[in-house]
Formats: C-alpha cells, structure tokens, sequence
C-alpha cells in the first residue's frame, strides 16, 4: 500500500511539507520559531505613585514594618474558636504571644488542666497556621482569686462552735 492509496498518510505527508514550507518563509523574513517558550508578562507595570490593590497594600506595608508575624498572631488569636474548637474556646483565651510562648487563659482549674493536657496538640496546631517552629510553649493560667484573708474565718455574731451543735 503506497502513500497515495492511504488518505491519512497522504495528510500525514502534507502536513510536514507545509510546516517546512512555513518555517521556510520565516527563515527568509528572518522571523524563525523560538527554542523556549515565551514568557508571559506579569501584568501592565505599576509606577511608584500609581494606585495599588488593598490588599497588596497591606501586605507591603506589615512586610516594611515587621509587622508579619504579630498580624499572623493577632488573626489566630481571632479565630481562636475555629482553631481549638467551640468547646475549648468557650472557656479559653489566648492572652500573649512572646518569645514562642503563648499564655492561654481558662475560666476554671478544670480547663487549666485540660489545655495543659492539649498543650502539645496545640502547639503543634498553631504551628500548622503560623509556620513551624514559631510556638514553642503554651503556658496556661487558671482563675486569678484574690487572695484569702490570714486568719480564721469568723461569722459575725456567732458564738463560735457551739451555735452549731447546742
């Protein structure tokens, strides 16, 4: 079966007979393909006094400032409930974030102990929405009760233990 009975062959060959006919053409005219690809551009330049995307603009001002990470802390400190769950949060409050240390507040000694017992579990879920490595500890701090009077306790009017039994 030669090219001339076979339809597909015979386009296979006229095909490649007009790409080289093409690239021809562009040989003359000096225009030959690229080797790589074009680079597509990143968009139409922006002057220095144009105006700029907000959040662009936010972006490069807490990078000019320093201001990244204390951002990145304050926006996890406000979706506290999302990141712990709405049960710990109900009764926890992240306070301070310092040297890789956040101190947690809990309303009683009951969830203190709890968010001791989590504190490796949320390490490292915070460090899953801060980078790794930016919370090292979580410090936890119960119920701040004013401290008790010295002394016995005393009722006033009582006449001490034998208003109880007699």
């Amino acid at each position: 079966m030669s090219v001339d009975d076979n339809p597909a062959a015979r386009g296979a060959a006229m095909a490649r007979e007009k790409l080289a006919q093409a690239k021809a053409d562009a040989a003359k005219r000096g225009q030959l393909p690229r080797r790589e690809p074009r680079r597509k551009a990143a968009g139409p330049r922006r002057e220095a006094g144009d105006p700029q995307l907000f959040g662009r603009a936010i972006m490069d001002l807490l990078a000019d400032r320093g201001w990244e990470q204390s951002a990145a802390v304050g926006g996890v400190f406000g979706r506290w409930a999302d990141i712990v769950g709405s049960d710990l949060a109900a009764h926890t409050k992240p306070e301070t974030f310092e040297d890789g240390e956040v101190l947690v507040l809990a309303d009683s000694t009951a969830w203190a102990t709890q968010v001791r017992l989590l504190a490796r579990t949320l390490v490292r879920r915070l460090n899953e929405e801060l980078g790794d490595g930016t919370v090292t500890k979580v410090k936890v701090r119960g119920p701040q009760n004013a401290p008790r009077p010295t002394g016995g306790l005393r009722v006033t009017g009582s006449r001490g233990p034998g208003d109880t039994y007699g």
